[in-house]
């Protein structure tokens, strides 16, 4: 699925050229706006989303191999900021944080006050989102929520997570084309990339060779329009654009899977097929696909209390539904086995989560794949249910 970014709704597409050392313009000017930058950065083994001042912390020259359960840091020769795909961390970190305190309350005399957490929101800038972390983005926004209208201002429906919406109002998107594809990558067959949809700022597509190294520029909103005017830049040029169309191409054609088709409908006839035992049998259920995921949302909530009794605190942590006690009621745990819990991951995020929200769970990042401890490859679990139904399968690139 190939989009133009006359899709972002922006009416005045602002195209501009920015050389390499201009990285650093861009930093300074997202944090002259009060932003505080968080972008890729090498750390631990990993390529991980933290706080970013000088663009010397980029990863520049490096890349990762990724595959079932395998991840590696390697360099490369090209010297890219952004050669390497997708972590172990999402936005959903910091847009949806693992810990969040919902009230404190507090004993006074023969009662108690509640407080709810208070001031703004932190304004944060993240650059180098991908397409599927971009849609990931959309998918939560819908989860909790929000609504954006002319791909900026966001509203409220009428359930909405206060924390989350007012976090992603305050966000600036610098949005990044991947340039390559890793083994576990399927954004292709979902429709979310490589190239970057609707909802960023800025999109920028790395472009090296021939003795250049510079980075095409497009805007995709009014703020991201006035701050690319803002920058050392040249005009696009057509070949530049042909460039740039080039380095989304290349990242296509290497694309690691591919999702089957229609896969709502596959597992929604197939709930108790045998390939859920069969799965159950290798999974740890170690809830590392959940914590990776940029769209799985489940929580628990924990209350403390101080040893005097005069203090207490609620607090919303991540949790997953491949854990015994998330599916406890009364009675005990309704999903007690392996293969139950699985299987509600998987039609969940791929079937019934079309019903809640109109969408589905998954945007094709890979990341359950590559981060599963014994390479459970949710496309192989799909294609192998369409393959017992005697229908013909797209398969893995």
């Amino acid at each position: 699925m190939k989009r133009t970014v006359q899709e972002s709704g922006v009416s005045h597409q602002r195209r501009a050229v920015i050389e390499r050392d201009a990285v650093q313009a861009l930093i300074d000017a997202l944090g002259a706006e009060g932003y505080a930058v968080i972008g890729p950065r090498r750390r631990d083994g990993a390529i991980v989303y933290d706080p970013l001042t000088d663009a010397a912390d980029l990863p520049w020259g490096w890349i990762d191999e990724q595959e079932g359960g395998r991840y590696r840091l390697h360099r490369d020769d090209r010297g890219a900021a952004f050669g390497h795909v997708v972590g172990p961390q999402s936005w959903k970190k910091y847009l949806y944080p693992p810990r969040q305190t919902l009230w404190t309350g507090r004993r006074e005399g023969g009662g108690f006050t509640v407080e709810t957490p208070q001031g703004p929101p932190p304004r944060y800038a993240f650059l180098g989102v991908r397409g599927c972390e971009l849609a990931a983005i959309a998918v939560q926004d819908r989860v909790f929520g929000v609504v954006r209208h002319d791909g900026r201002s966001v509203g409220q429906q009428q359930y909405t997570d206060s924390g989350y919406a007012a976090r992603r109002a305050a966000a600036f998107i610098v949005a990044v084309n991947c340039g390559r594809a890793a083994g576990t990558c399927f954004c292709d067959s979902i429709g979310t990339g490589p190239q970057a949809g609707p909802g960023y700022d800025l999109c920028l597509t790395e472009l090296i060779g021939d003795g250049r190294h510079e980075f095409l520029v497009e805007a995709g909103s009014d703020r991201g329009a006035v701050l690319l005017d803002r920058l050392p830049a040249r005009h696009a040029e057509g070949a530049d654009l042909e460039a740039a169309a080039a380095v989304t191409e290349a990242a296509r054609a290497g694309m690691g899977r591919r999702m089957e088709p229609d896969v709502a409908g596959l597992l929604a006839r197939n709930l108790e097929h045998p390939r859920w035992d069969e799965v159950a049998g290798r999974c740890l259920s170690c809830a590392n696909c959940t914590m990776v995921c940029p769209t799985c949302f489940c929580t628990t909530v924990e209350d403390t209390t101080d040893l005097t009794g005069d203090h207490v605190e609620r607090w919303r942590r991540w949790d997953s539904c491949f854990t015994v006690d998330f599916s406890y009621i009364h009675g005990g745990s309704i999903r007690q086995g392996g293969a139950s819990r699985y299987r509600q991951w998987m039609t969940h995020k791929l079937s019934s989560w079309y019903e809640q929200f109109g969408t589905s769970g998954c945007t094709g990042c890979g990341r359950c794949i590559t981060w599963c401890p014994v390479g459970i490859d949710i496309t192989e679990e799909a294609r192998a249910i369409r393959a017992s139904e005697g229908g013909a399968s797209d398969g893995a690139d």
